[in-house]
């Protein structure tokens, strides 16, 4: 395969689907036999040869999806990294429920209320009254999330053939404040894109390199529920994403690829350069609390995308800043196997 280097000039499911992303939780594992303790096991790797040792607890410090989860990451002393992925089936696990989630906006891309049903006033198109912005930081979402194995980006990213070094684009999301997380599906036109749009989004949602399942996904739980079709609002979307790849956001985070940067110091650099209103408006997702995987910005219902990072997130405060499942180190993994 040729290979694809998709360089940033400069945040986050979701995760592709975001519908079951990692989950932290509180609790122990009790290995029942020895099984591989992987650092990723979607791709396999497992530094050190680890194992869990039968009858050894561990600390559980995340599943790999809400409710029946199929992998657990525990805590291994001794080894390097210390956070590794079991098995469910390899042990027993004392579970104390899930972390308390964070105030500000998270996924959409989950149920649309507590029945599952769609509550029609929440799929009416062009009733939004702001936008969340999630941008990917790609390396971090394929070696950490689970249900990676069939992203053909993640794959690429495996061999080397693709190479990501700017920040890509989750999703731009209408946001509803009367219905949280649950406006979305909304009857709106259909999804296709020109082919020329499709190269000018392929840099920053690497998925429209192979496919177009994603972009399809994101549109119809999201893009649908706007006035823009879908060229005009994938175009949009992907100039919010070069604003922040641009800004203090995206150099803080590139120039530390392969290494980590403090999350105190990265809001506080934002409050210094764009001011307290720019840096409340943004929330670092991590995975293993110190794996940077998204970025999330609040924007207002009439953001810019040509007059920076201030035109970008407006001058009103907003419900940060904020880090999820971050601990104060955070490191920015590169593309590649690690």
């Amino acid at each position: 395969m040729q290979k694809t280097t998709v360089l940033g000039a400069c945040l986050l499911t979701l995760l592709p689907a975001f519908a079951h992303a990692s989950e932290t939780v509180n609790g122990s594992f009790t290995a029942s036999k020895a099984c591989e303790a992987y650092a990723s096991f979607a791709k396999g790797t497992n530094p050190g040869g680890v194992q869990v040792k039968p009858g050894s607890t561990y600390e559980v410090r995340e599943v790999n999806k809400p409710g029946n989860y199929e992998q657990l990451r525990v805590e291994v002393p001794g080894a390097t990294p210390p956070l590794r992925w079991v098995a469910r089936d390899c042990g027993t696990a004392a579970l104390g429920g899930a972390a308390p989630a964070p105030s500000a906006p998270v996924s959409q891309d989950g149920p649309q209320d507590s029945a599952g049903g769609k509550r029609e006033m929440c799929s009416t198109a062009n009733q939004q009254d702001s936008y969340l912005l999630a941008l990917s930081w790609q390396p971090g979402f394929c070696e950490h999330t689970p249900r990676t194995s069939g992203k053909p980006e993640c794959a690429a990213m495996d061999k080397g053939s693709l190479v990501v070094s700017n920040l890509t684009l989750h999703g731009l999301w209408p946001n509803k404040k009367s219905c949280g997380t649950s406006y979305g599906n909304c009857d709106g036109k259909p999804f296709a894109l020109k082919k020329e749009t499709v190269a000018q989004i392929a840099p920053w949602m690497p998925n429209f390199y192979y496919e177009n399942s994603f972009g399809k996904y994101e549109w119809n739980k999201h893009g649908s529920c706007q006035a823009l079709d879908p060229d005009a609002y994938f175009t949009k979307a992907v100039a919010a994403v070069q604003v922040v790849n641009s800004s203090a956001i995206g150099e803080q985070i590139l120039k530390n690829i392969g290494g980590s940067f403090n999350a105190d110091k990265f809001f506080a650099t934002l409050r210094s350069q764009y001011g307290e209103a720019a840096a409340s408006r943004v929330m670092l997702v991590c995975a293993g609390q110190s794996y940077l995987q998204e970025i999330r910005v609040q924007l207002p219902l009439d953001f810019s995308v040509d007059k920076g990072l201030a035109g970008l997130v407006g001058a009103t405060p907003g419900q940060g800043p904020q880090t999820s499942r971050c601990g104060p180190e955070i490191r920015v993994e590169a593309s590649g196997r690690n």
